[in-house]
């Protein structure tokens, strides 16, 4: 992994994400509510967990306090596996200020994932609250915290400051799908903290008088970046929710909380609409909702603004820089598009090969972000080809096809290397192919984005039978369970002769949407 030279002048040289986010409302306003975590909607808002931003900070230094007198060390790596409750934003936050690098990972990983994280990431410690992996991480054993060892580390001494860390060493890593069989390593640097400052006054208008309800789960880095740093780093207020999955849940929790922005996926839009039925009037404290991770269609943005009288602004990002191209307050919305790059960051469309020149409006090319953006990832841990592959000159494209039309929009027009879109998860259909391949008279499998309607898309699989074995549908999707994380599951199966394949035998991925039958497991 390369680490980018130099860097912006208004990076300070030190920087500690989680003192941003915590220390400087601790002492301007102590006794404001910083964080509410909801696990009982019907038990009310007053019986949620909460801290101020002087409880806050405390517990974080707590818990960094206990890692360090543990005996780990600036730079060490610690896995987050546990379930979706307000210990991981702690730990999160705990390790990030006591200068470890915390790596959050979904609950869903089956035990497989989860062991293979931990061996490519080398680890000094897992943090897994249930019977998993073991605590090996390559050549070395390394430490399991358990619910009792949490406990401990949340009663340690505090540390009396968060860690002195450099503005570019590493902050936290996010796992996401490659152009291989393996997810990779995503490294973000302490600064990346202020490369979100752009996201807060175009896309979110947020500021400290907010009230910031997000629809995801902890380990989701959309969530622990829109849901919980972003309202911290403005001294606002981040709700969150780790109660049983129902959708009514949310517009109850919006009243309760009187959130002023919530953020989701489209997909949560297109269920409150169908389940909870909402009409103008029904958010009074909402000032405009906020979607990402997923394309926002043209229809569910209409439906939305019909049923309710709010704005819905979308935002474009990924794994490497979140979001950096959203619509927001006083732009016009062109539906289909997420918008225009927010203010000051350095984005360009380039050639897919050739010099990394940008691209006239109407061309279409690879979206591609300045190594200068000081939300720009370090790199990709112990991927060296994959990094160096993503890189042209200063210009990091990450394999997005693009175009900006002649008023600066941009439109997006799909991927580049097939990374298919689950929810708002980036997944490789190469990781679930090599997940089902080994299932019982499969002979051959091919995985891609299947479209059952416009608005919606799913990961679906193709799949050849063994000569004479008998194989249907359930046998395909149960292995899948055993092997795959929910979000990473085929929800649909398409038996089928033979897979597309050109002259020299490559799999033709983008003619296997031509296979579909209406009854998948003939």
């Amino acid at each position: 992994m390369s680490i980018r030279p130099g860097g912006s002048a208004a990076i300070p040289p030190r920087l500690n994400l989680a003192r941003h986010c915590l220390a400087r409302s601790a002492d301007a306003n102590p006794g404001k509510v910083a964080l509410i975590v909801v696990g009982d909607v019907t038990a009310g808002i007053e019986r949620a967990q909460r801290w101020t931003y002087a409880e806050l900070d405390r517990a974080v230094r707590r818990i960094a306090g206990g890692l360090l007198s543990a005996g780990f060390v600036s730079g060490d790596r610690l896995l987050l596996h546990l379930p979706n409750g307000s210990d991981y934003a702690l730990l999160f936050l705990g390790a990030i200020s006591a200068g470890l690098v915390p790596i959050p990972v979904s609950a869903q990983l089956t035990d497989g994932e989860a062991a293979f994280l931990l061996e490519d990431s080398g680890a000094a410690a897992i943090a897994h609250t249930g019977i998993g992996p073991p605590g090996h991480a390559g050549d070395k054993a390394c430490v399991v915290l358990n619910e009792t060892a949490i406990t401990r580390l949340k009663d340690s001494p505090p540390l009396a400051d968060h860690a002195d860390t450099a503005a570019e060493a590493p902050a936290y890593m996010i796992y996401t799908s490659g152009t291989s069989s393996r997810p990779k390593g995503v490294v973000h640097a302490q600064r990346s903290v202020l490369g979100r400052i752009p996201m807060h006054r175009d896309w979110q208008g947020l500021g400290p008088g907010d009230v910031m309800l997000h629809a995801g789960a902890f380990n989701w880095s959309y969530t622990l970046g829109v849901g919980l740093l972003d309202p911290l780093a403005v001294g606002a207020t981040a709700v969150l929710y780790n109660g049983p999955k129902d959708v009514r849940v949310w517009p109850k929790l919006i009243g309760m909380s009187g959130a002023t922005l919530f953020a989701a996926v489209p997909s949560v839009y297109r269920q409150i609409l169908k389940y909870c039925a909402p009409a103008p009037g029904d958010f009074p404290t909402v000032r405009h909702f906020l979607a990402a991770g997923e394309a926002l269609g043209p229809a569910l943005l209409a439906q939305w603004r019909s049923a309710t009288s709010k704005e819905l602004y979308e935002a474009f990002g990924m794994s490497e820089c979140s979001t950096f191209v959203s619509n927001r307050p006083g732009m016009a919305i062109k539906p289909g598009s997420p918008g225009k790059p927010q203010t000051g960051r350095p984005i360009s469309v380039i050639p897919l090969s050739g010099p990394a020149e940008p691209l006239p409006a109407g061309e279409v090319g690879l979206l591609a972000i300045h190594r200068s953006d000081p939300g720009l990832m370090l790199g990709y841990w112990r991927r060296p080809d994959e990094e160096a592959s993503a890189f042209r000159g200063d210009w990091f494209a990450g394999g997005d096809l693009a175009a900006f039309d002649g008023d600066g929009y941009l439109w997006h027009h799909g991927r580049a290397d097939d990374i298919m879109n689950a929810g708002g998860y980036r997944v490789s259909p190469l990781e679930v192919e090599a997940a089902l391949m080994d299932c019982p008279g499969i002979a051959e499998v091919a995985v891609g984005e299947y479209r059952p309607r416009d608005d919606v898309s799913i990961i679906a699989a193709w799949v050849v039978r063994r000569d004479g074995g008998f194989l249907d549908a359930d046998a395909v999707l149960a292995h899948a369970r055993s092997r795959l994380a929910a979000y990473k599951q085929p929800r649909q199966i398409f038996f089928v002769d033979a897979l597309p394949r050109g002259s020299n035998g490559k799999l033709l991925r983008r003619g296997l949407t031509a296979l579909a039958v209406q009854r998948p497991d003939a």
